[in-house]
């Protein structure tokens, strides 16, 4: 990321009595324009550069229901300290509270979107911060929202400590090299979604009651640490989503209450690119780790694996899953001893599907787990299985006893 660079030409304060865009106009390269308290007419184009900065508590820029309410097209601008509301409402258009296009060095900092379609949209940008942005969208149904941040053909920005709330998603296509981190959403579709995109790392997020939290798709050499994603619930939620990617390196993330802890399809798609999930927390979960389709040549090490429904699900019929690398993970129904006290069990841990587990055919009987007769039902399901049970996954170095 490049140093921003503003450099200052002139300062010009002015009420909410002047019209905002003609300001514009007349403001001279690298000037600062001080906005007082007040309403002030939305739709504004800025083409140059320069700065605007509310200096009161409720500055705000409206649209009144039509359009973005401002476009950027423009290198070294910044927003900082405003309100920014009740942009249009046409998906056709993406209309917005804020559109950069074709830019550099920008930075938008310390904005409350409101009532507007799509919150803060690049298009061609880099070298941007947005930080420390509250965004909602209208109050619309969960797919009829606009994404709250987007990223398109947009490399080396930093998204860091915004905050989603009630709007569609976070993607990032096309982009490379991106930081984001400390943000956090809530009541979402995608927390973050990303599509075609390399070389970004995702740390420090939160994000809970969302469809999913962090979905990668198509994507290669991506870090993502640190996150915590609770509460993605339904049909399609999970944790955290890899589609048919390869060289990500998964750690110290935790997943907490999900329908689905991990979900991992066709993944890695190179297989010369191997994927790495390591330290991660997968915790009471409906499902821990969800494999679909063929998904072979991840290594999967020092994991905690706890208080999960099923622990690992294999929906594809010949996946052959134990062909990734298992290893010292903890597991809490491992049923095993530590003679020689190295911490590592002295058998390995082998996880079977057996045919006749009424939850597999029968979701709704999840809803029972734990209670005395679907126990008695799992115990002599493995006592005496009516099938053949199919082998899943073996764990060769178990760990007994997690880190604190």
């Amino acid at each position: 990321m490049k140093k921003y660079l503003m450099v200052i030409l002139s300062i010009l304060s002015f009420s909410n009595a002047t019209i905002l865009q003609d300001a514009i106009n007349n403001a001279q390269d690298g000037a600062i324009l001080k906005l007082s308290d007040g309403i002030y007419e939305g739709n504004i184009v800025i083409d140059k550069p320069l700065t605007i900065l509310g200096v009161g508590e409720n500055v705000i820029i409206s649209a009144k229901g039509k359009g973005t309410v401002i476009t950027i097209n423009s290198s070294f601008v910044t927003l900082k300290n405003l309100k920014v509301q009740n942009s249009g409402d046409r998906h056709d258009k993406l209309d917005a509270a804020i559109v950069i296009k074709k830019a550099t060095q920008c930075e938008i900092s310390n904005i409350k979107i409101t009532n507007s379609l799509f919150g803060i949209d690049l298009q061609q940008v880099s070298n941007t911060l947005i930080s420390n942005n509250y965004i909602q969208s209208k109050d619309l149904d969960l797919g009829l929202r606009g994404d709250g941040i987007r990223l398109w053909y947009s490399n080396d920005n930093i998204i860091k400590n915004n905050h989603l709330y009630k709007s569609r998603d976070m993607v990032v296509w096309y982009s490379h090299g991106n930081i984001i981190e400390d943000n956090k959403a809530e009541y979402g579709r995608y927390s973050l979604h990303f599509m075609y995109a390399g070389k970004n790392i995702v740390k420090n997020n939160h994000y809970k009651f969302n469809s999913v939290g962090i979905f990668f798709m198509y994507s290669k050499d991506t870090i993502a640490s640190n996150n915590t994603v609770q509460s993605s619930l339904g049909n399609t939620g999970m944790g955290i989503g890899l589609k048919e990617v390869s060289g990500f390196t998964l750690k110290d993330n935790t997943l907490i209450y999900n329908a689905r802890g991990m979900y991992i399809d066709r993944s890695p798609f190179d297989k010369e690119n191997r994927n790495t999930i390591s330290n991660n927390n997968i915790l009471y979960n409906t499902e821990g780790m969800h494999f679909h389709s063929v998904c072979e040549d991840n290594d999967i090490n020092n994991n905690q694996i706890i208080g999960n429904i099923e622990d690992v699900v294999n929906n594809t019929r010949g996946g052959k899953i134990y062909n990734n690398n298992w290893n010292n993970n903890y597991w809490d129904n491992y049923e095993g001893f530590d003679k020689n006290l190295d911490n590592i069990g002295d058998n390995p841990h082998k996880i079977y599907k057996y045919a006749d587990k009424l939850w597999l055919n029968y979701p709704e009987v999840k809803y029972f787990y734990g209670s005395p007769i679907v126990s008695m039902l799992n115990f002599l399901a493995k006592l005496a299985p009516f099938t053949q049970p199919l082998f899943l996954v073996e764990d060769k170095k178990p760990i007994m006893f997690r880190g604190e």
